[in-house]
Parts: structure tokens; C-alpha cells; sequence
């Protein structure tokens, strides 16, 4: 399989933080997205951002930017759709999606994903975390997701469909189960307190 393109999943609100781009807030030296990027640029072929509104504010980044299709801000299944058909025009077979607040995610999140989905016909994966108490956790913004099933997304999101699990269990996603130590690496920046701790941890 050829090496996937990365698509950085940025088309939220961000209401808990008051609004705006959650991915330009300051952390460390650089900003929340920066570090999504330099984690996931050297893991992918080519990389985009998903984010509505004005493309201009994310210009410096130097990026493709890919606004959802589906109006209304329709979550992160509208994002991984922009992801597809982008990567289609590409010419690539699957995408790998990432979270704009999320700076700690792992540096071996693609090879990861690409062996779980080994041997699928449409390699579809979600990354998850081990839970004390629910078994596994998945992070459904953190996933390989294939091309070929674009066309049933898209029917899917025009049928109102909305929670990324529903659609990739109808797929038959698989899971790529990541260790949750010495800190869960998908933890997620969503208010202010949030980012102390990503400062603390950073």
C-alpha cells in the first residue's frame, strides 16, 4: 500500500475555549497545530488541514486547506470526507487523520494504524487506548481511513448520520491499540486548564 496523506482535523467550534482556532492557541515555542504537524508531517506523503471559514488565518502554515462539504459543522466524519476527496485528487488510497488539539498523539501513529488495517480490502482503522474500566477507549479523529469508502461517507453524512463509531463499525473498522502510559498520547486540549497541563507535560 502506498503511504498514506495526513489530513489535520481542525473544522471544530471550540466553544469550551471560547471559540476561534483551538490549533493557533501558544504552546511551548510554537502553537497546539504546530506540534500536530511536526509530529505527523514525517509519518505521511503530504499533509492538508480541514478548517471552515477563512483560509487566510492559516496561511503561514503553508498548507492545503480543506473546508467541509456537508454544511453546518458536522463534525469530524465532514472533516475526514474534505480528507478523502482531497486525497482522491491525489491519487492516494487512504488518509490519516489527526486532531489540531491534540500535540502528544504518537510518533508511530501511521505504521501503527497501517498494520492493524493489514489485509483489509478498505483498510479501515480507528486508534484506541487501553481503559481500566471499559476495556478500550477509541479516539475516532485519530484513524485510517480508506478512499474507496468515500461515497458511502458522503450518503451517510447527507442521511444525518453524525458519530464517527456508528459509520466505522457499519465498516467494520479494526482498532490499533496504543499503550495509555506514562500519559494518555491522545489527550486533547478543550479549555483552558487543558492547556496548563499540555504546558506541564510539554
Amino acid at each position: 500500500m502506498k503511504q498514506p496523506l495526513g489530513v489535520i482535523l481542525a473544522g471544530g467550534l471550540a466553544t469550551r475555549m471560547g471559540g476561534g482556532d483551538k490549533g493557533l492557541l501558544p504552546l511551548g515555542q510554537g502553537t497546539l497545530l504546530s506540534h500536530v504537524i511536526a509530529r505527523l508531517e514525517p509519518q505521511v506523503a503530504g499533509l492538508a488541514l480541514n478548517a471552515n471559514g477563512d483560509a487566510t488565518r492559516f496561511a503561514h502554515i503553508g498548507l492545503p486547506i480543506l473546508a467541509d462539504s456537508i454544511a453546518g459543522y458536522a463534525g469530524p466524519l465532514a472533516g475526514v470526507l474534505a480528507g478523502l476527496d482531497w486525497a482522491a485528487e491525489q491519487g492516494a488510497e487512504t488518509i490519516v487523520t489527526a486532531a489540531a488539539d491534540t500535540p502528544f498523539f504518537p510518533a508511530d501513529l501511521v505504521p501503527h494504524l497501517l498494520l492493524a488495517g493489514d489485509g483489509m480490502v478498505h483498510p479501515l482503522v480507528l486508534a484506541a487506548t487501553p481503559d481500566p474500566d471499559r476495556g478500550h477507549v477509541r479516539h475516532p479523529t485519530f484513524g485510517l481511513w480508506p478512499v474507496a469508502l468515500r461515497h458511502d461517507l458522503r450518503e451517510a453524512l447527507d442521511g444525518g448520520l453524525r458519530k464517527v463509531v456508528m459509520w466505522t463499525d457499519r465498516q467494520g473498522a479494526r482498532e490499533a491499540l496504543f499503550p495509555a502510559t506514562p500519559f494518555d498520547p491522545f489527550f486533547n486540549v478543550n479549555t483552558p486548564e487543558d492547556l496548563k497541563q499540555a504546558e506541564a507535560l510539554l
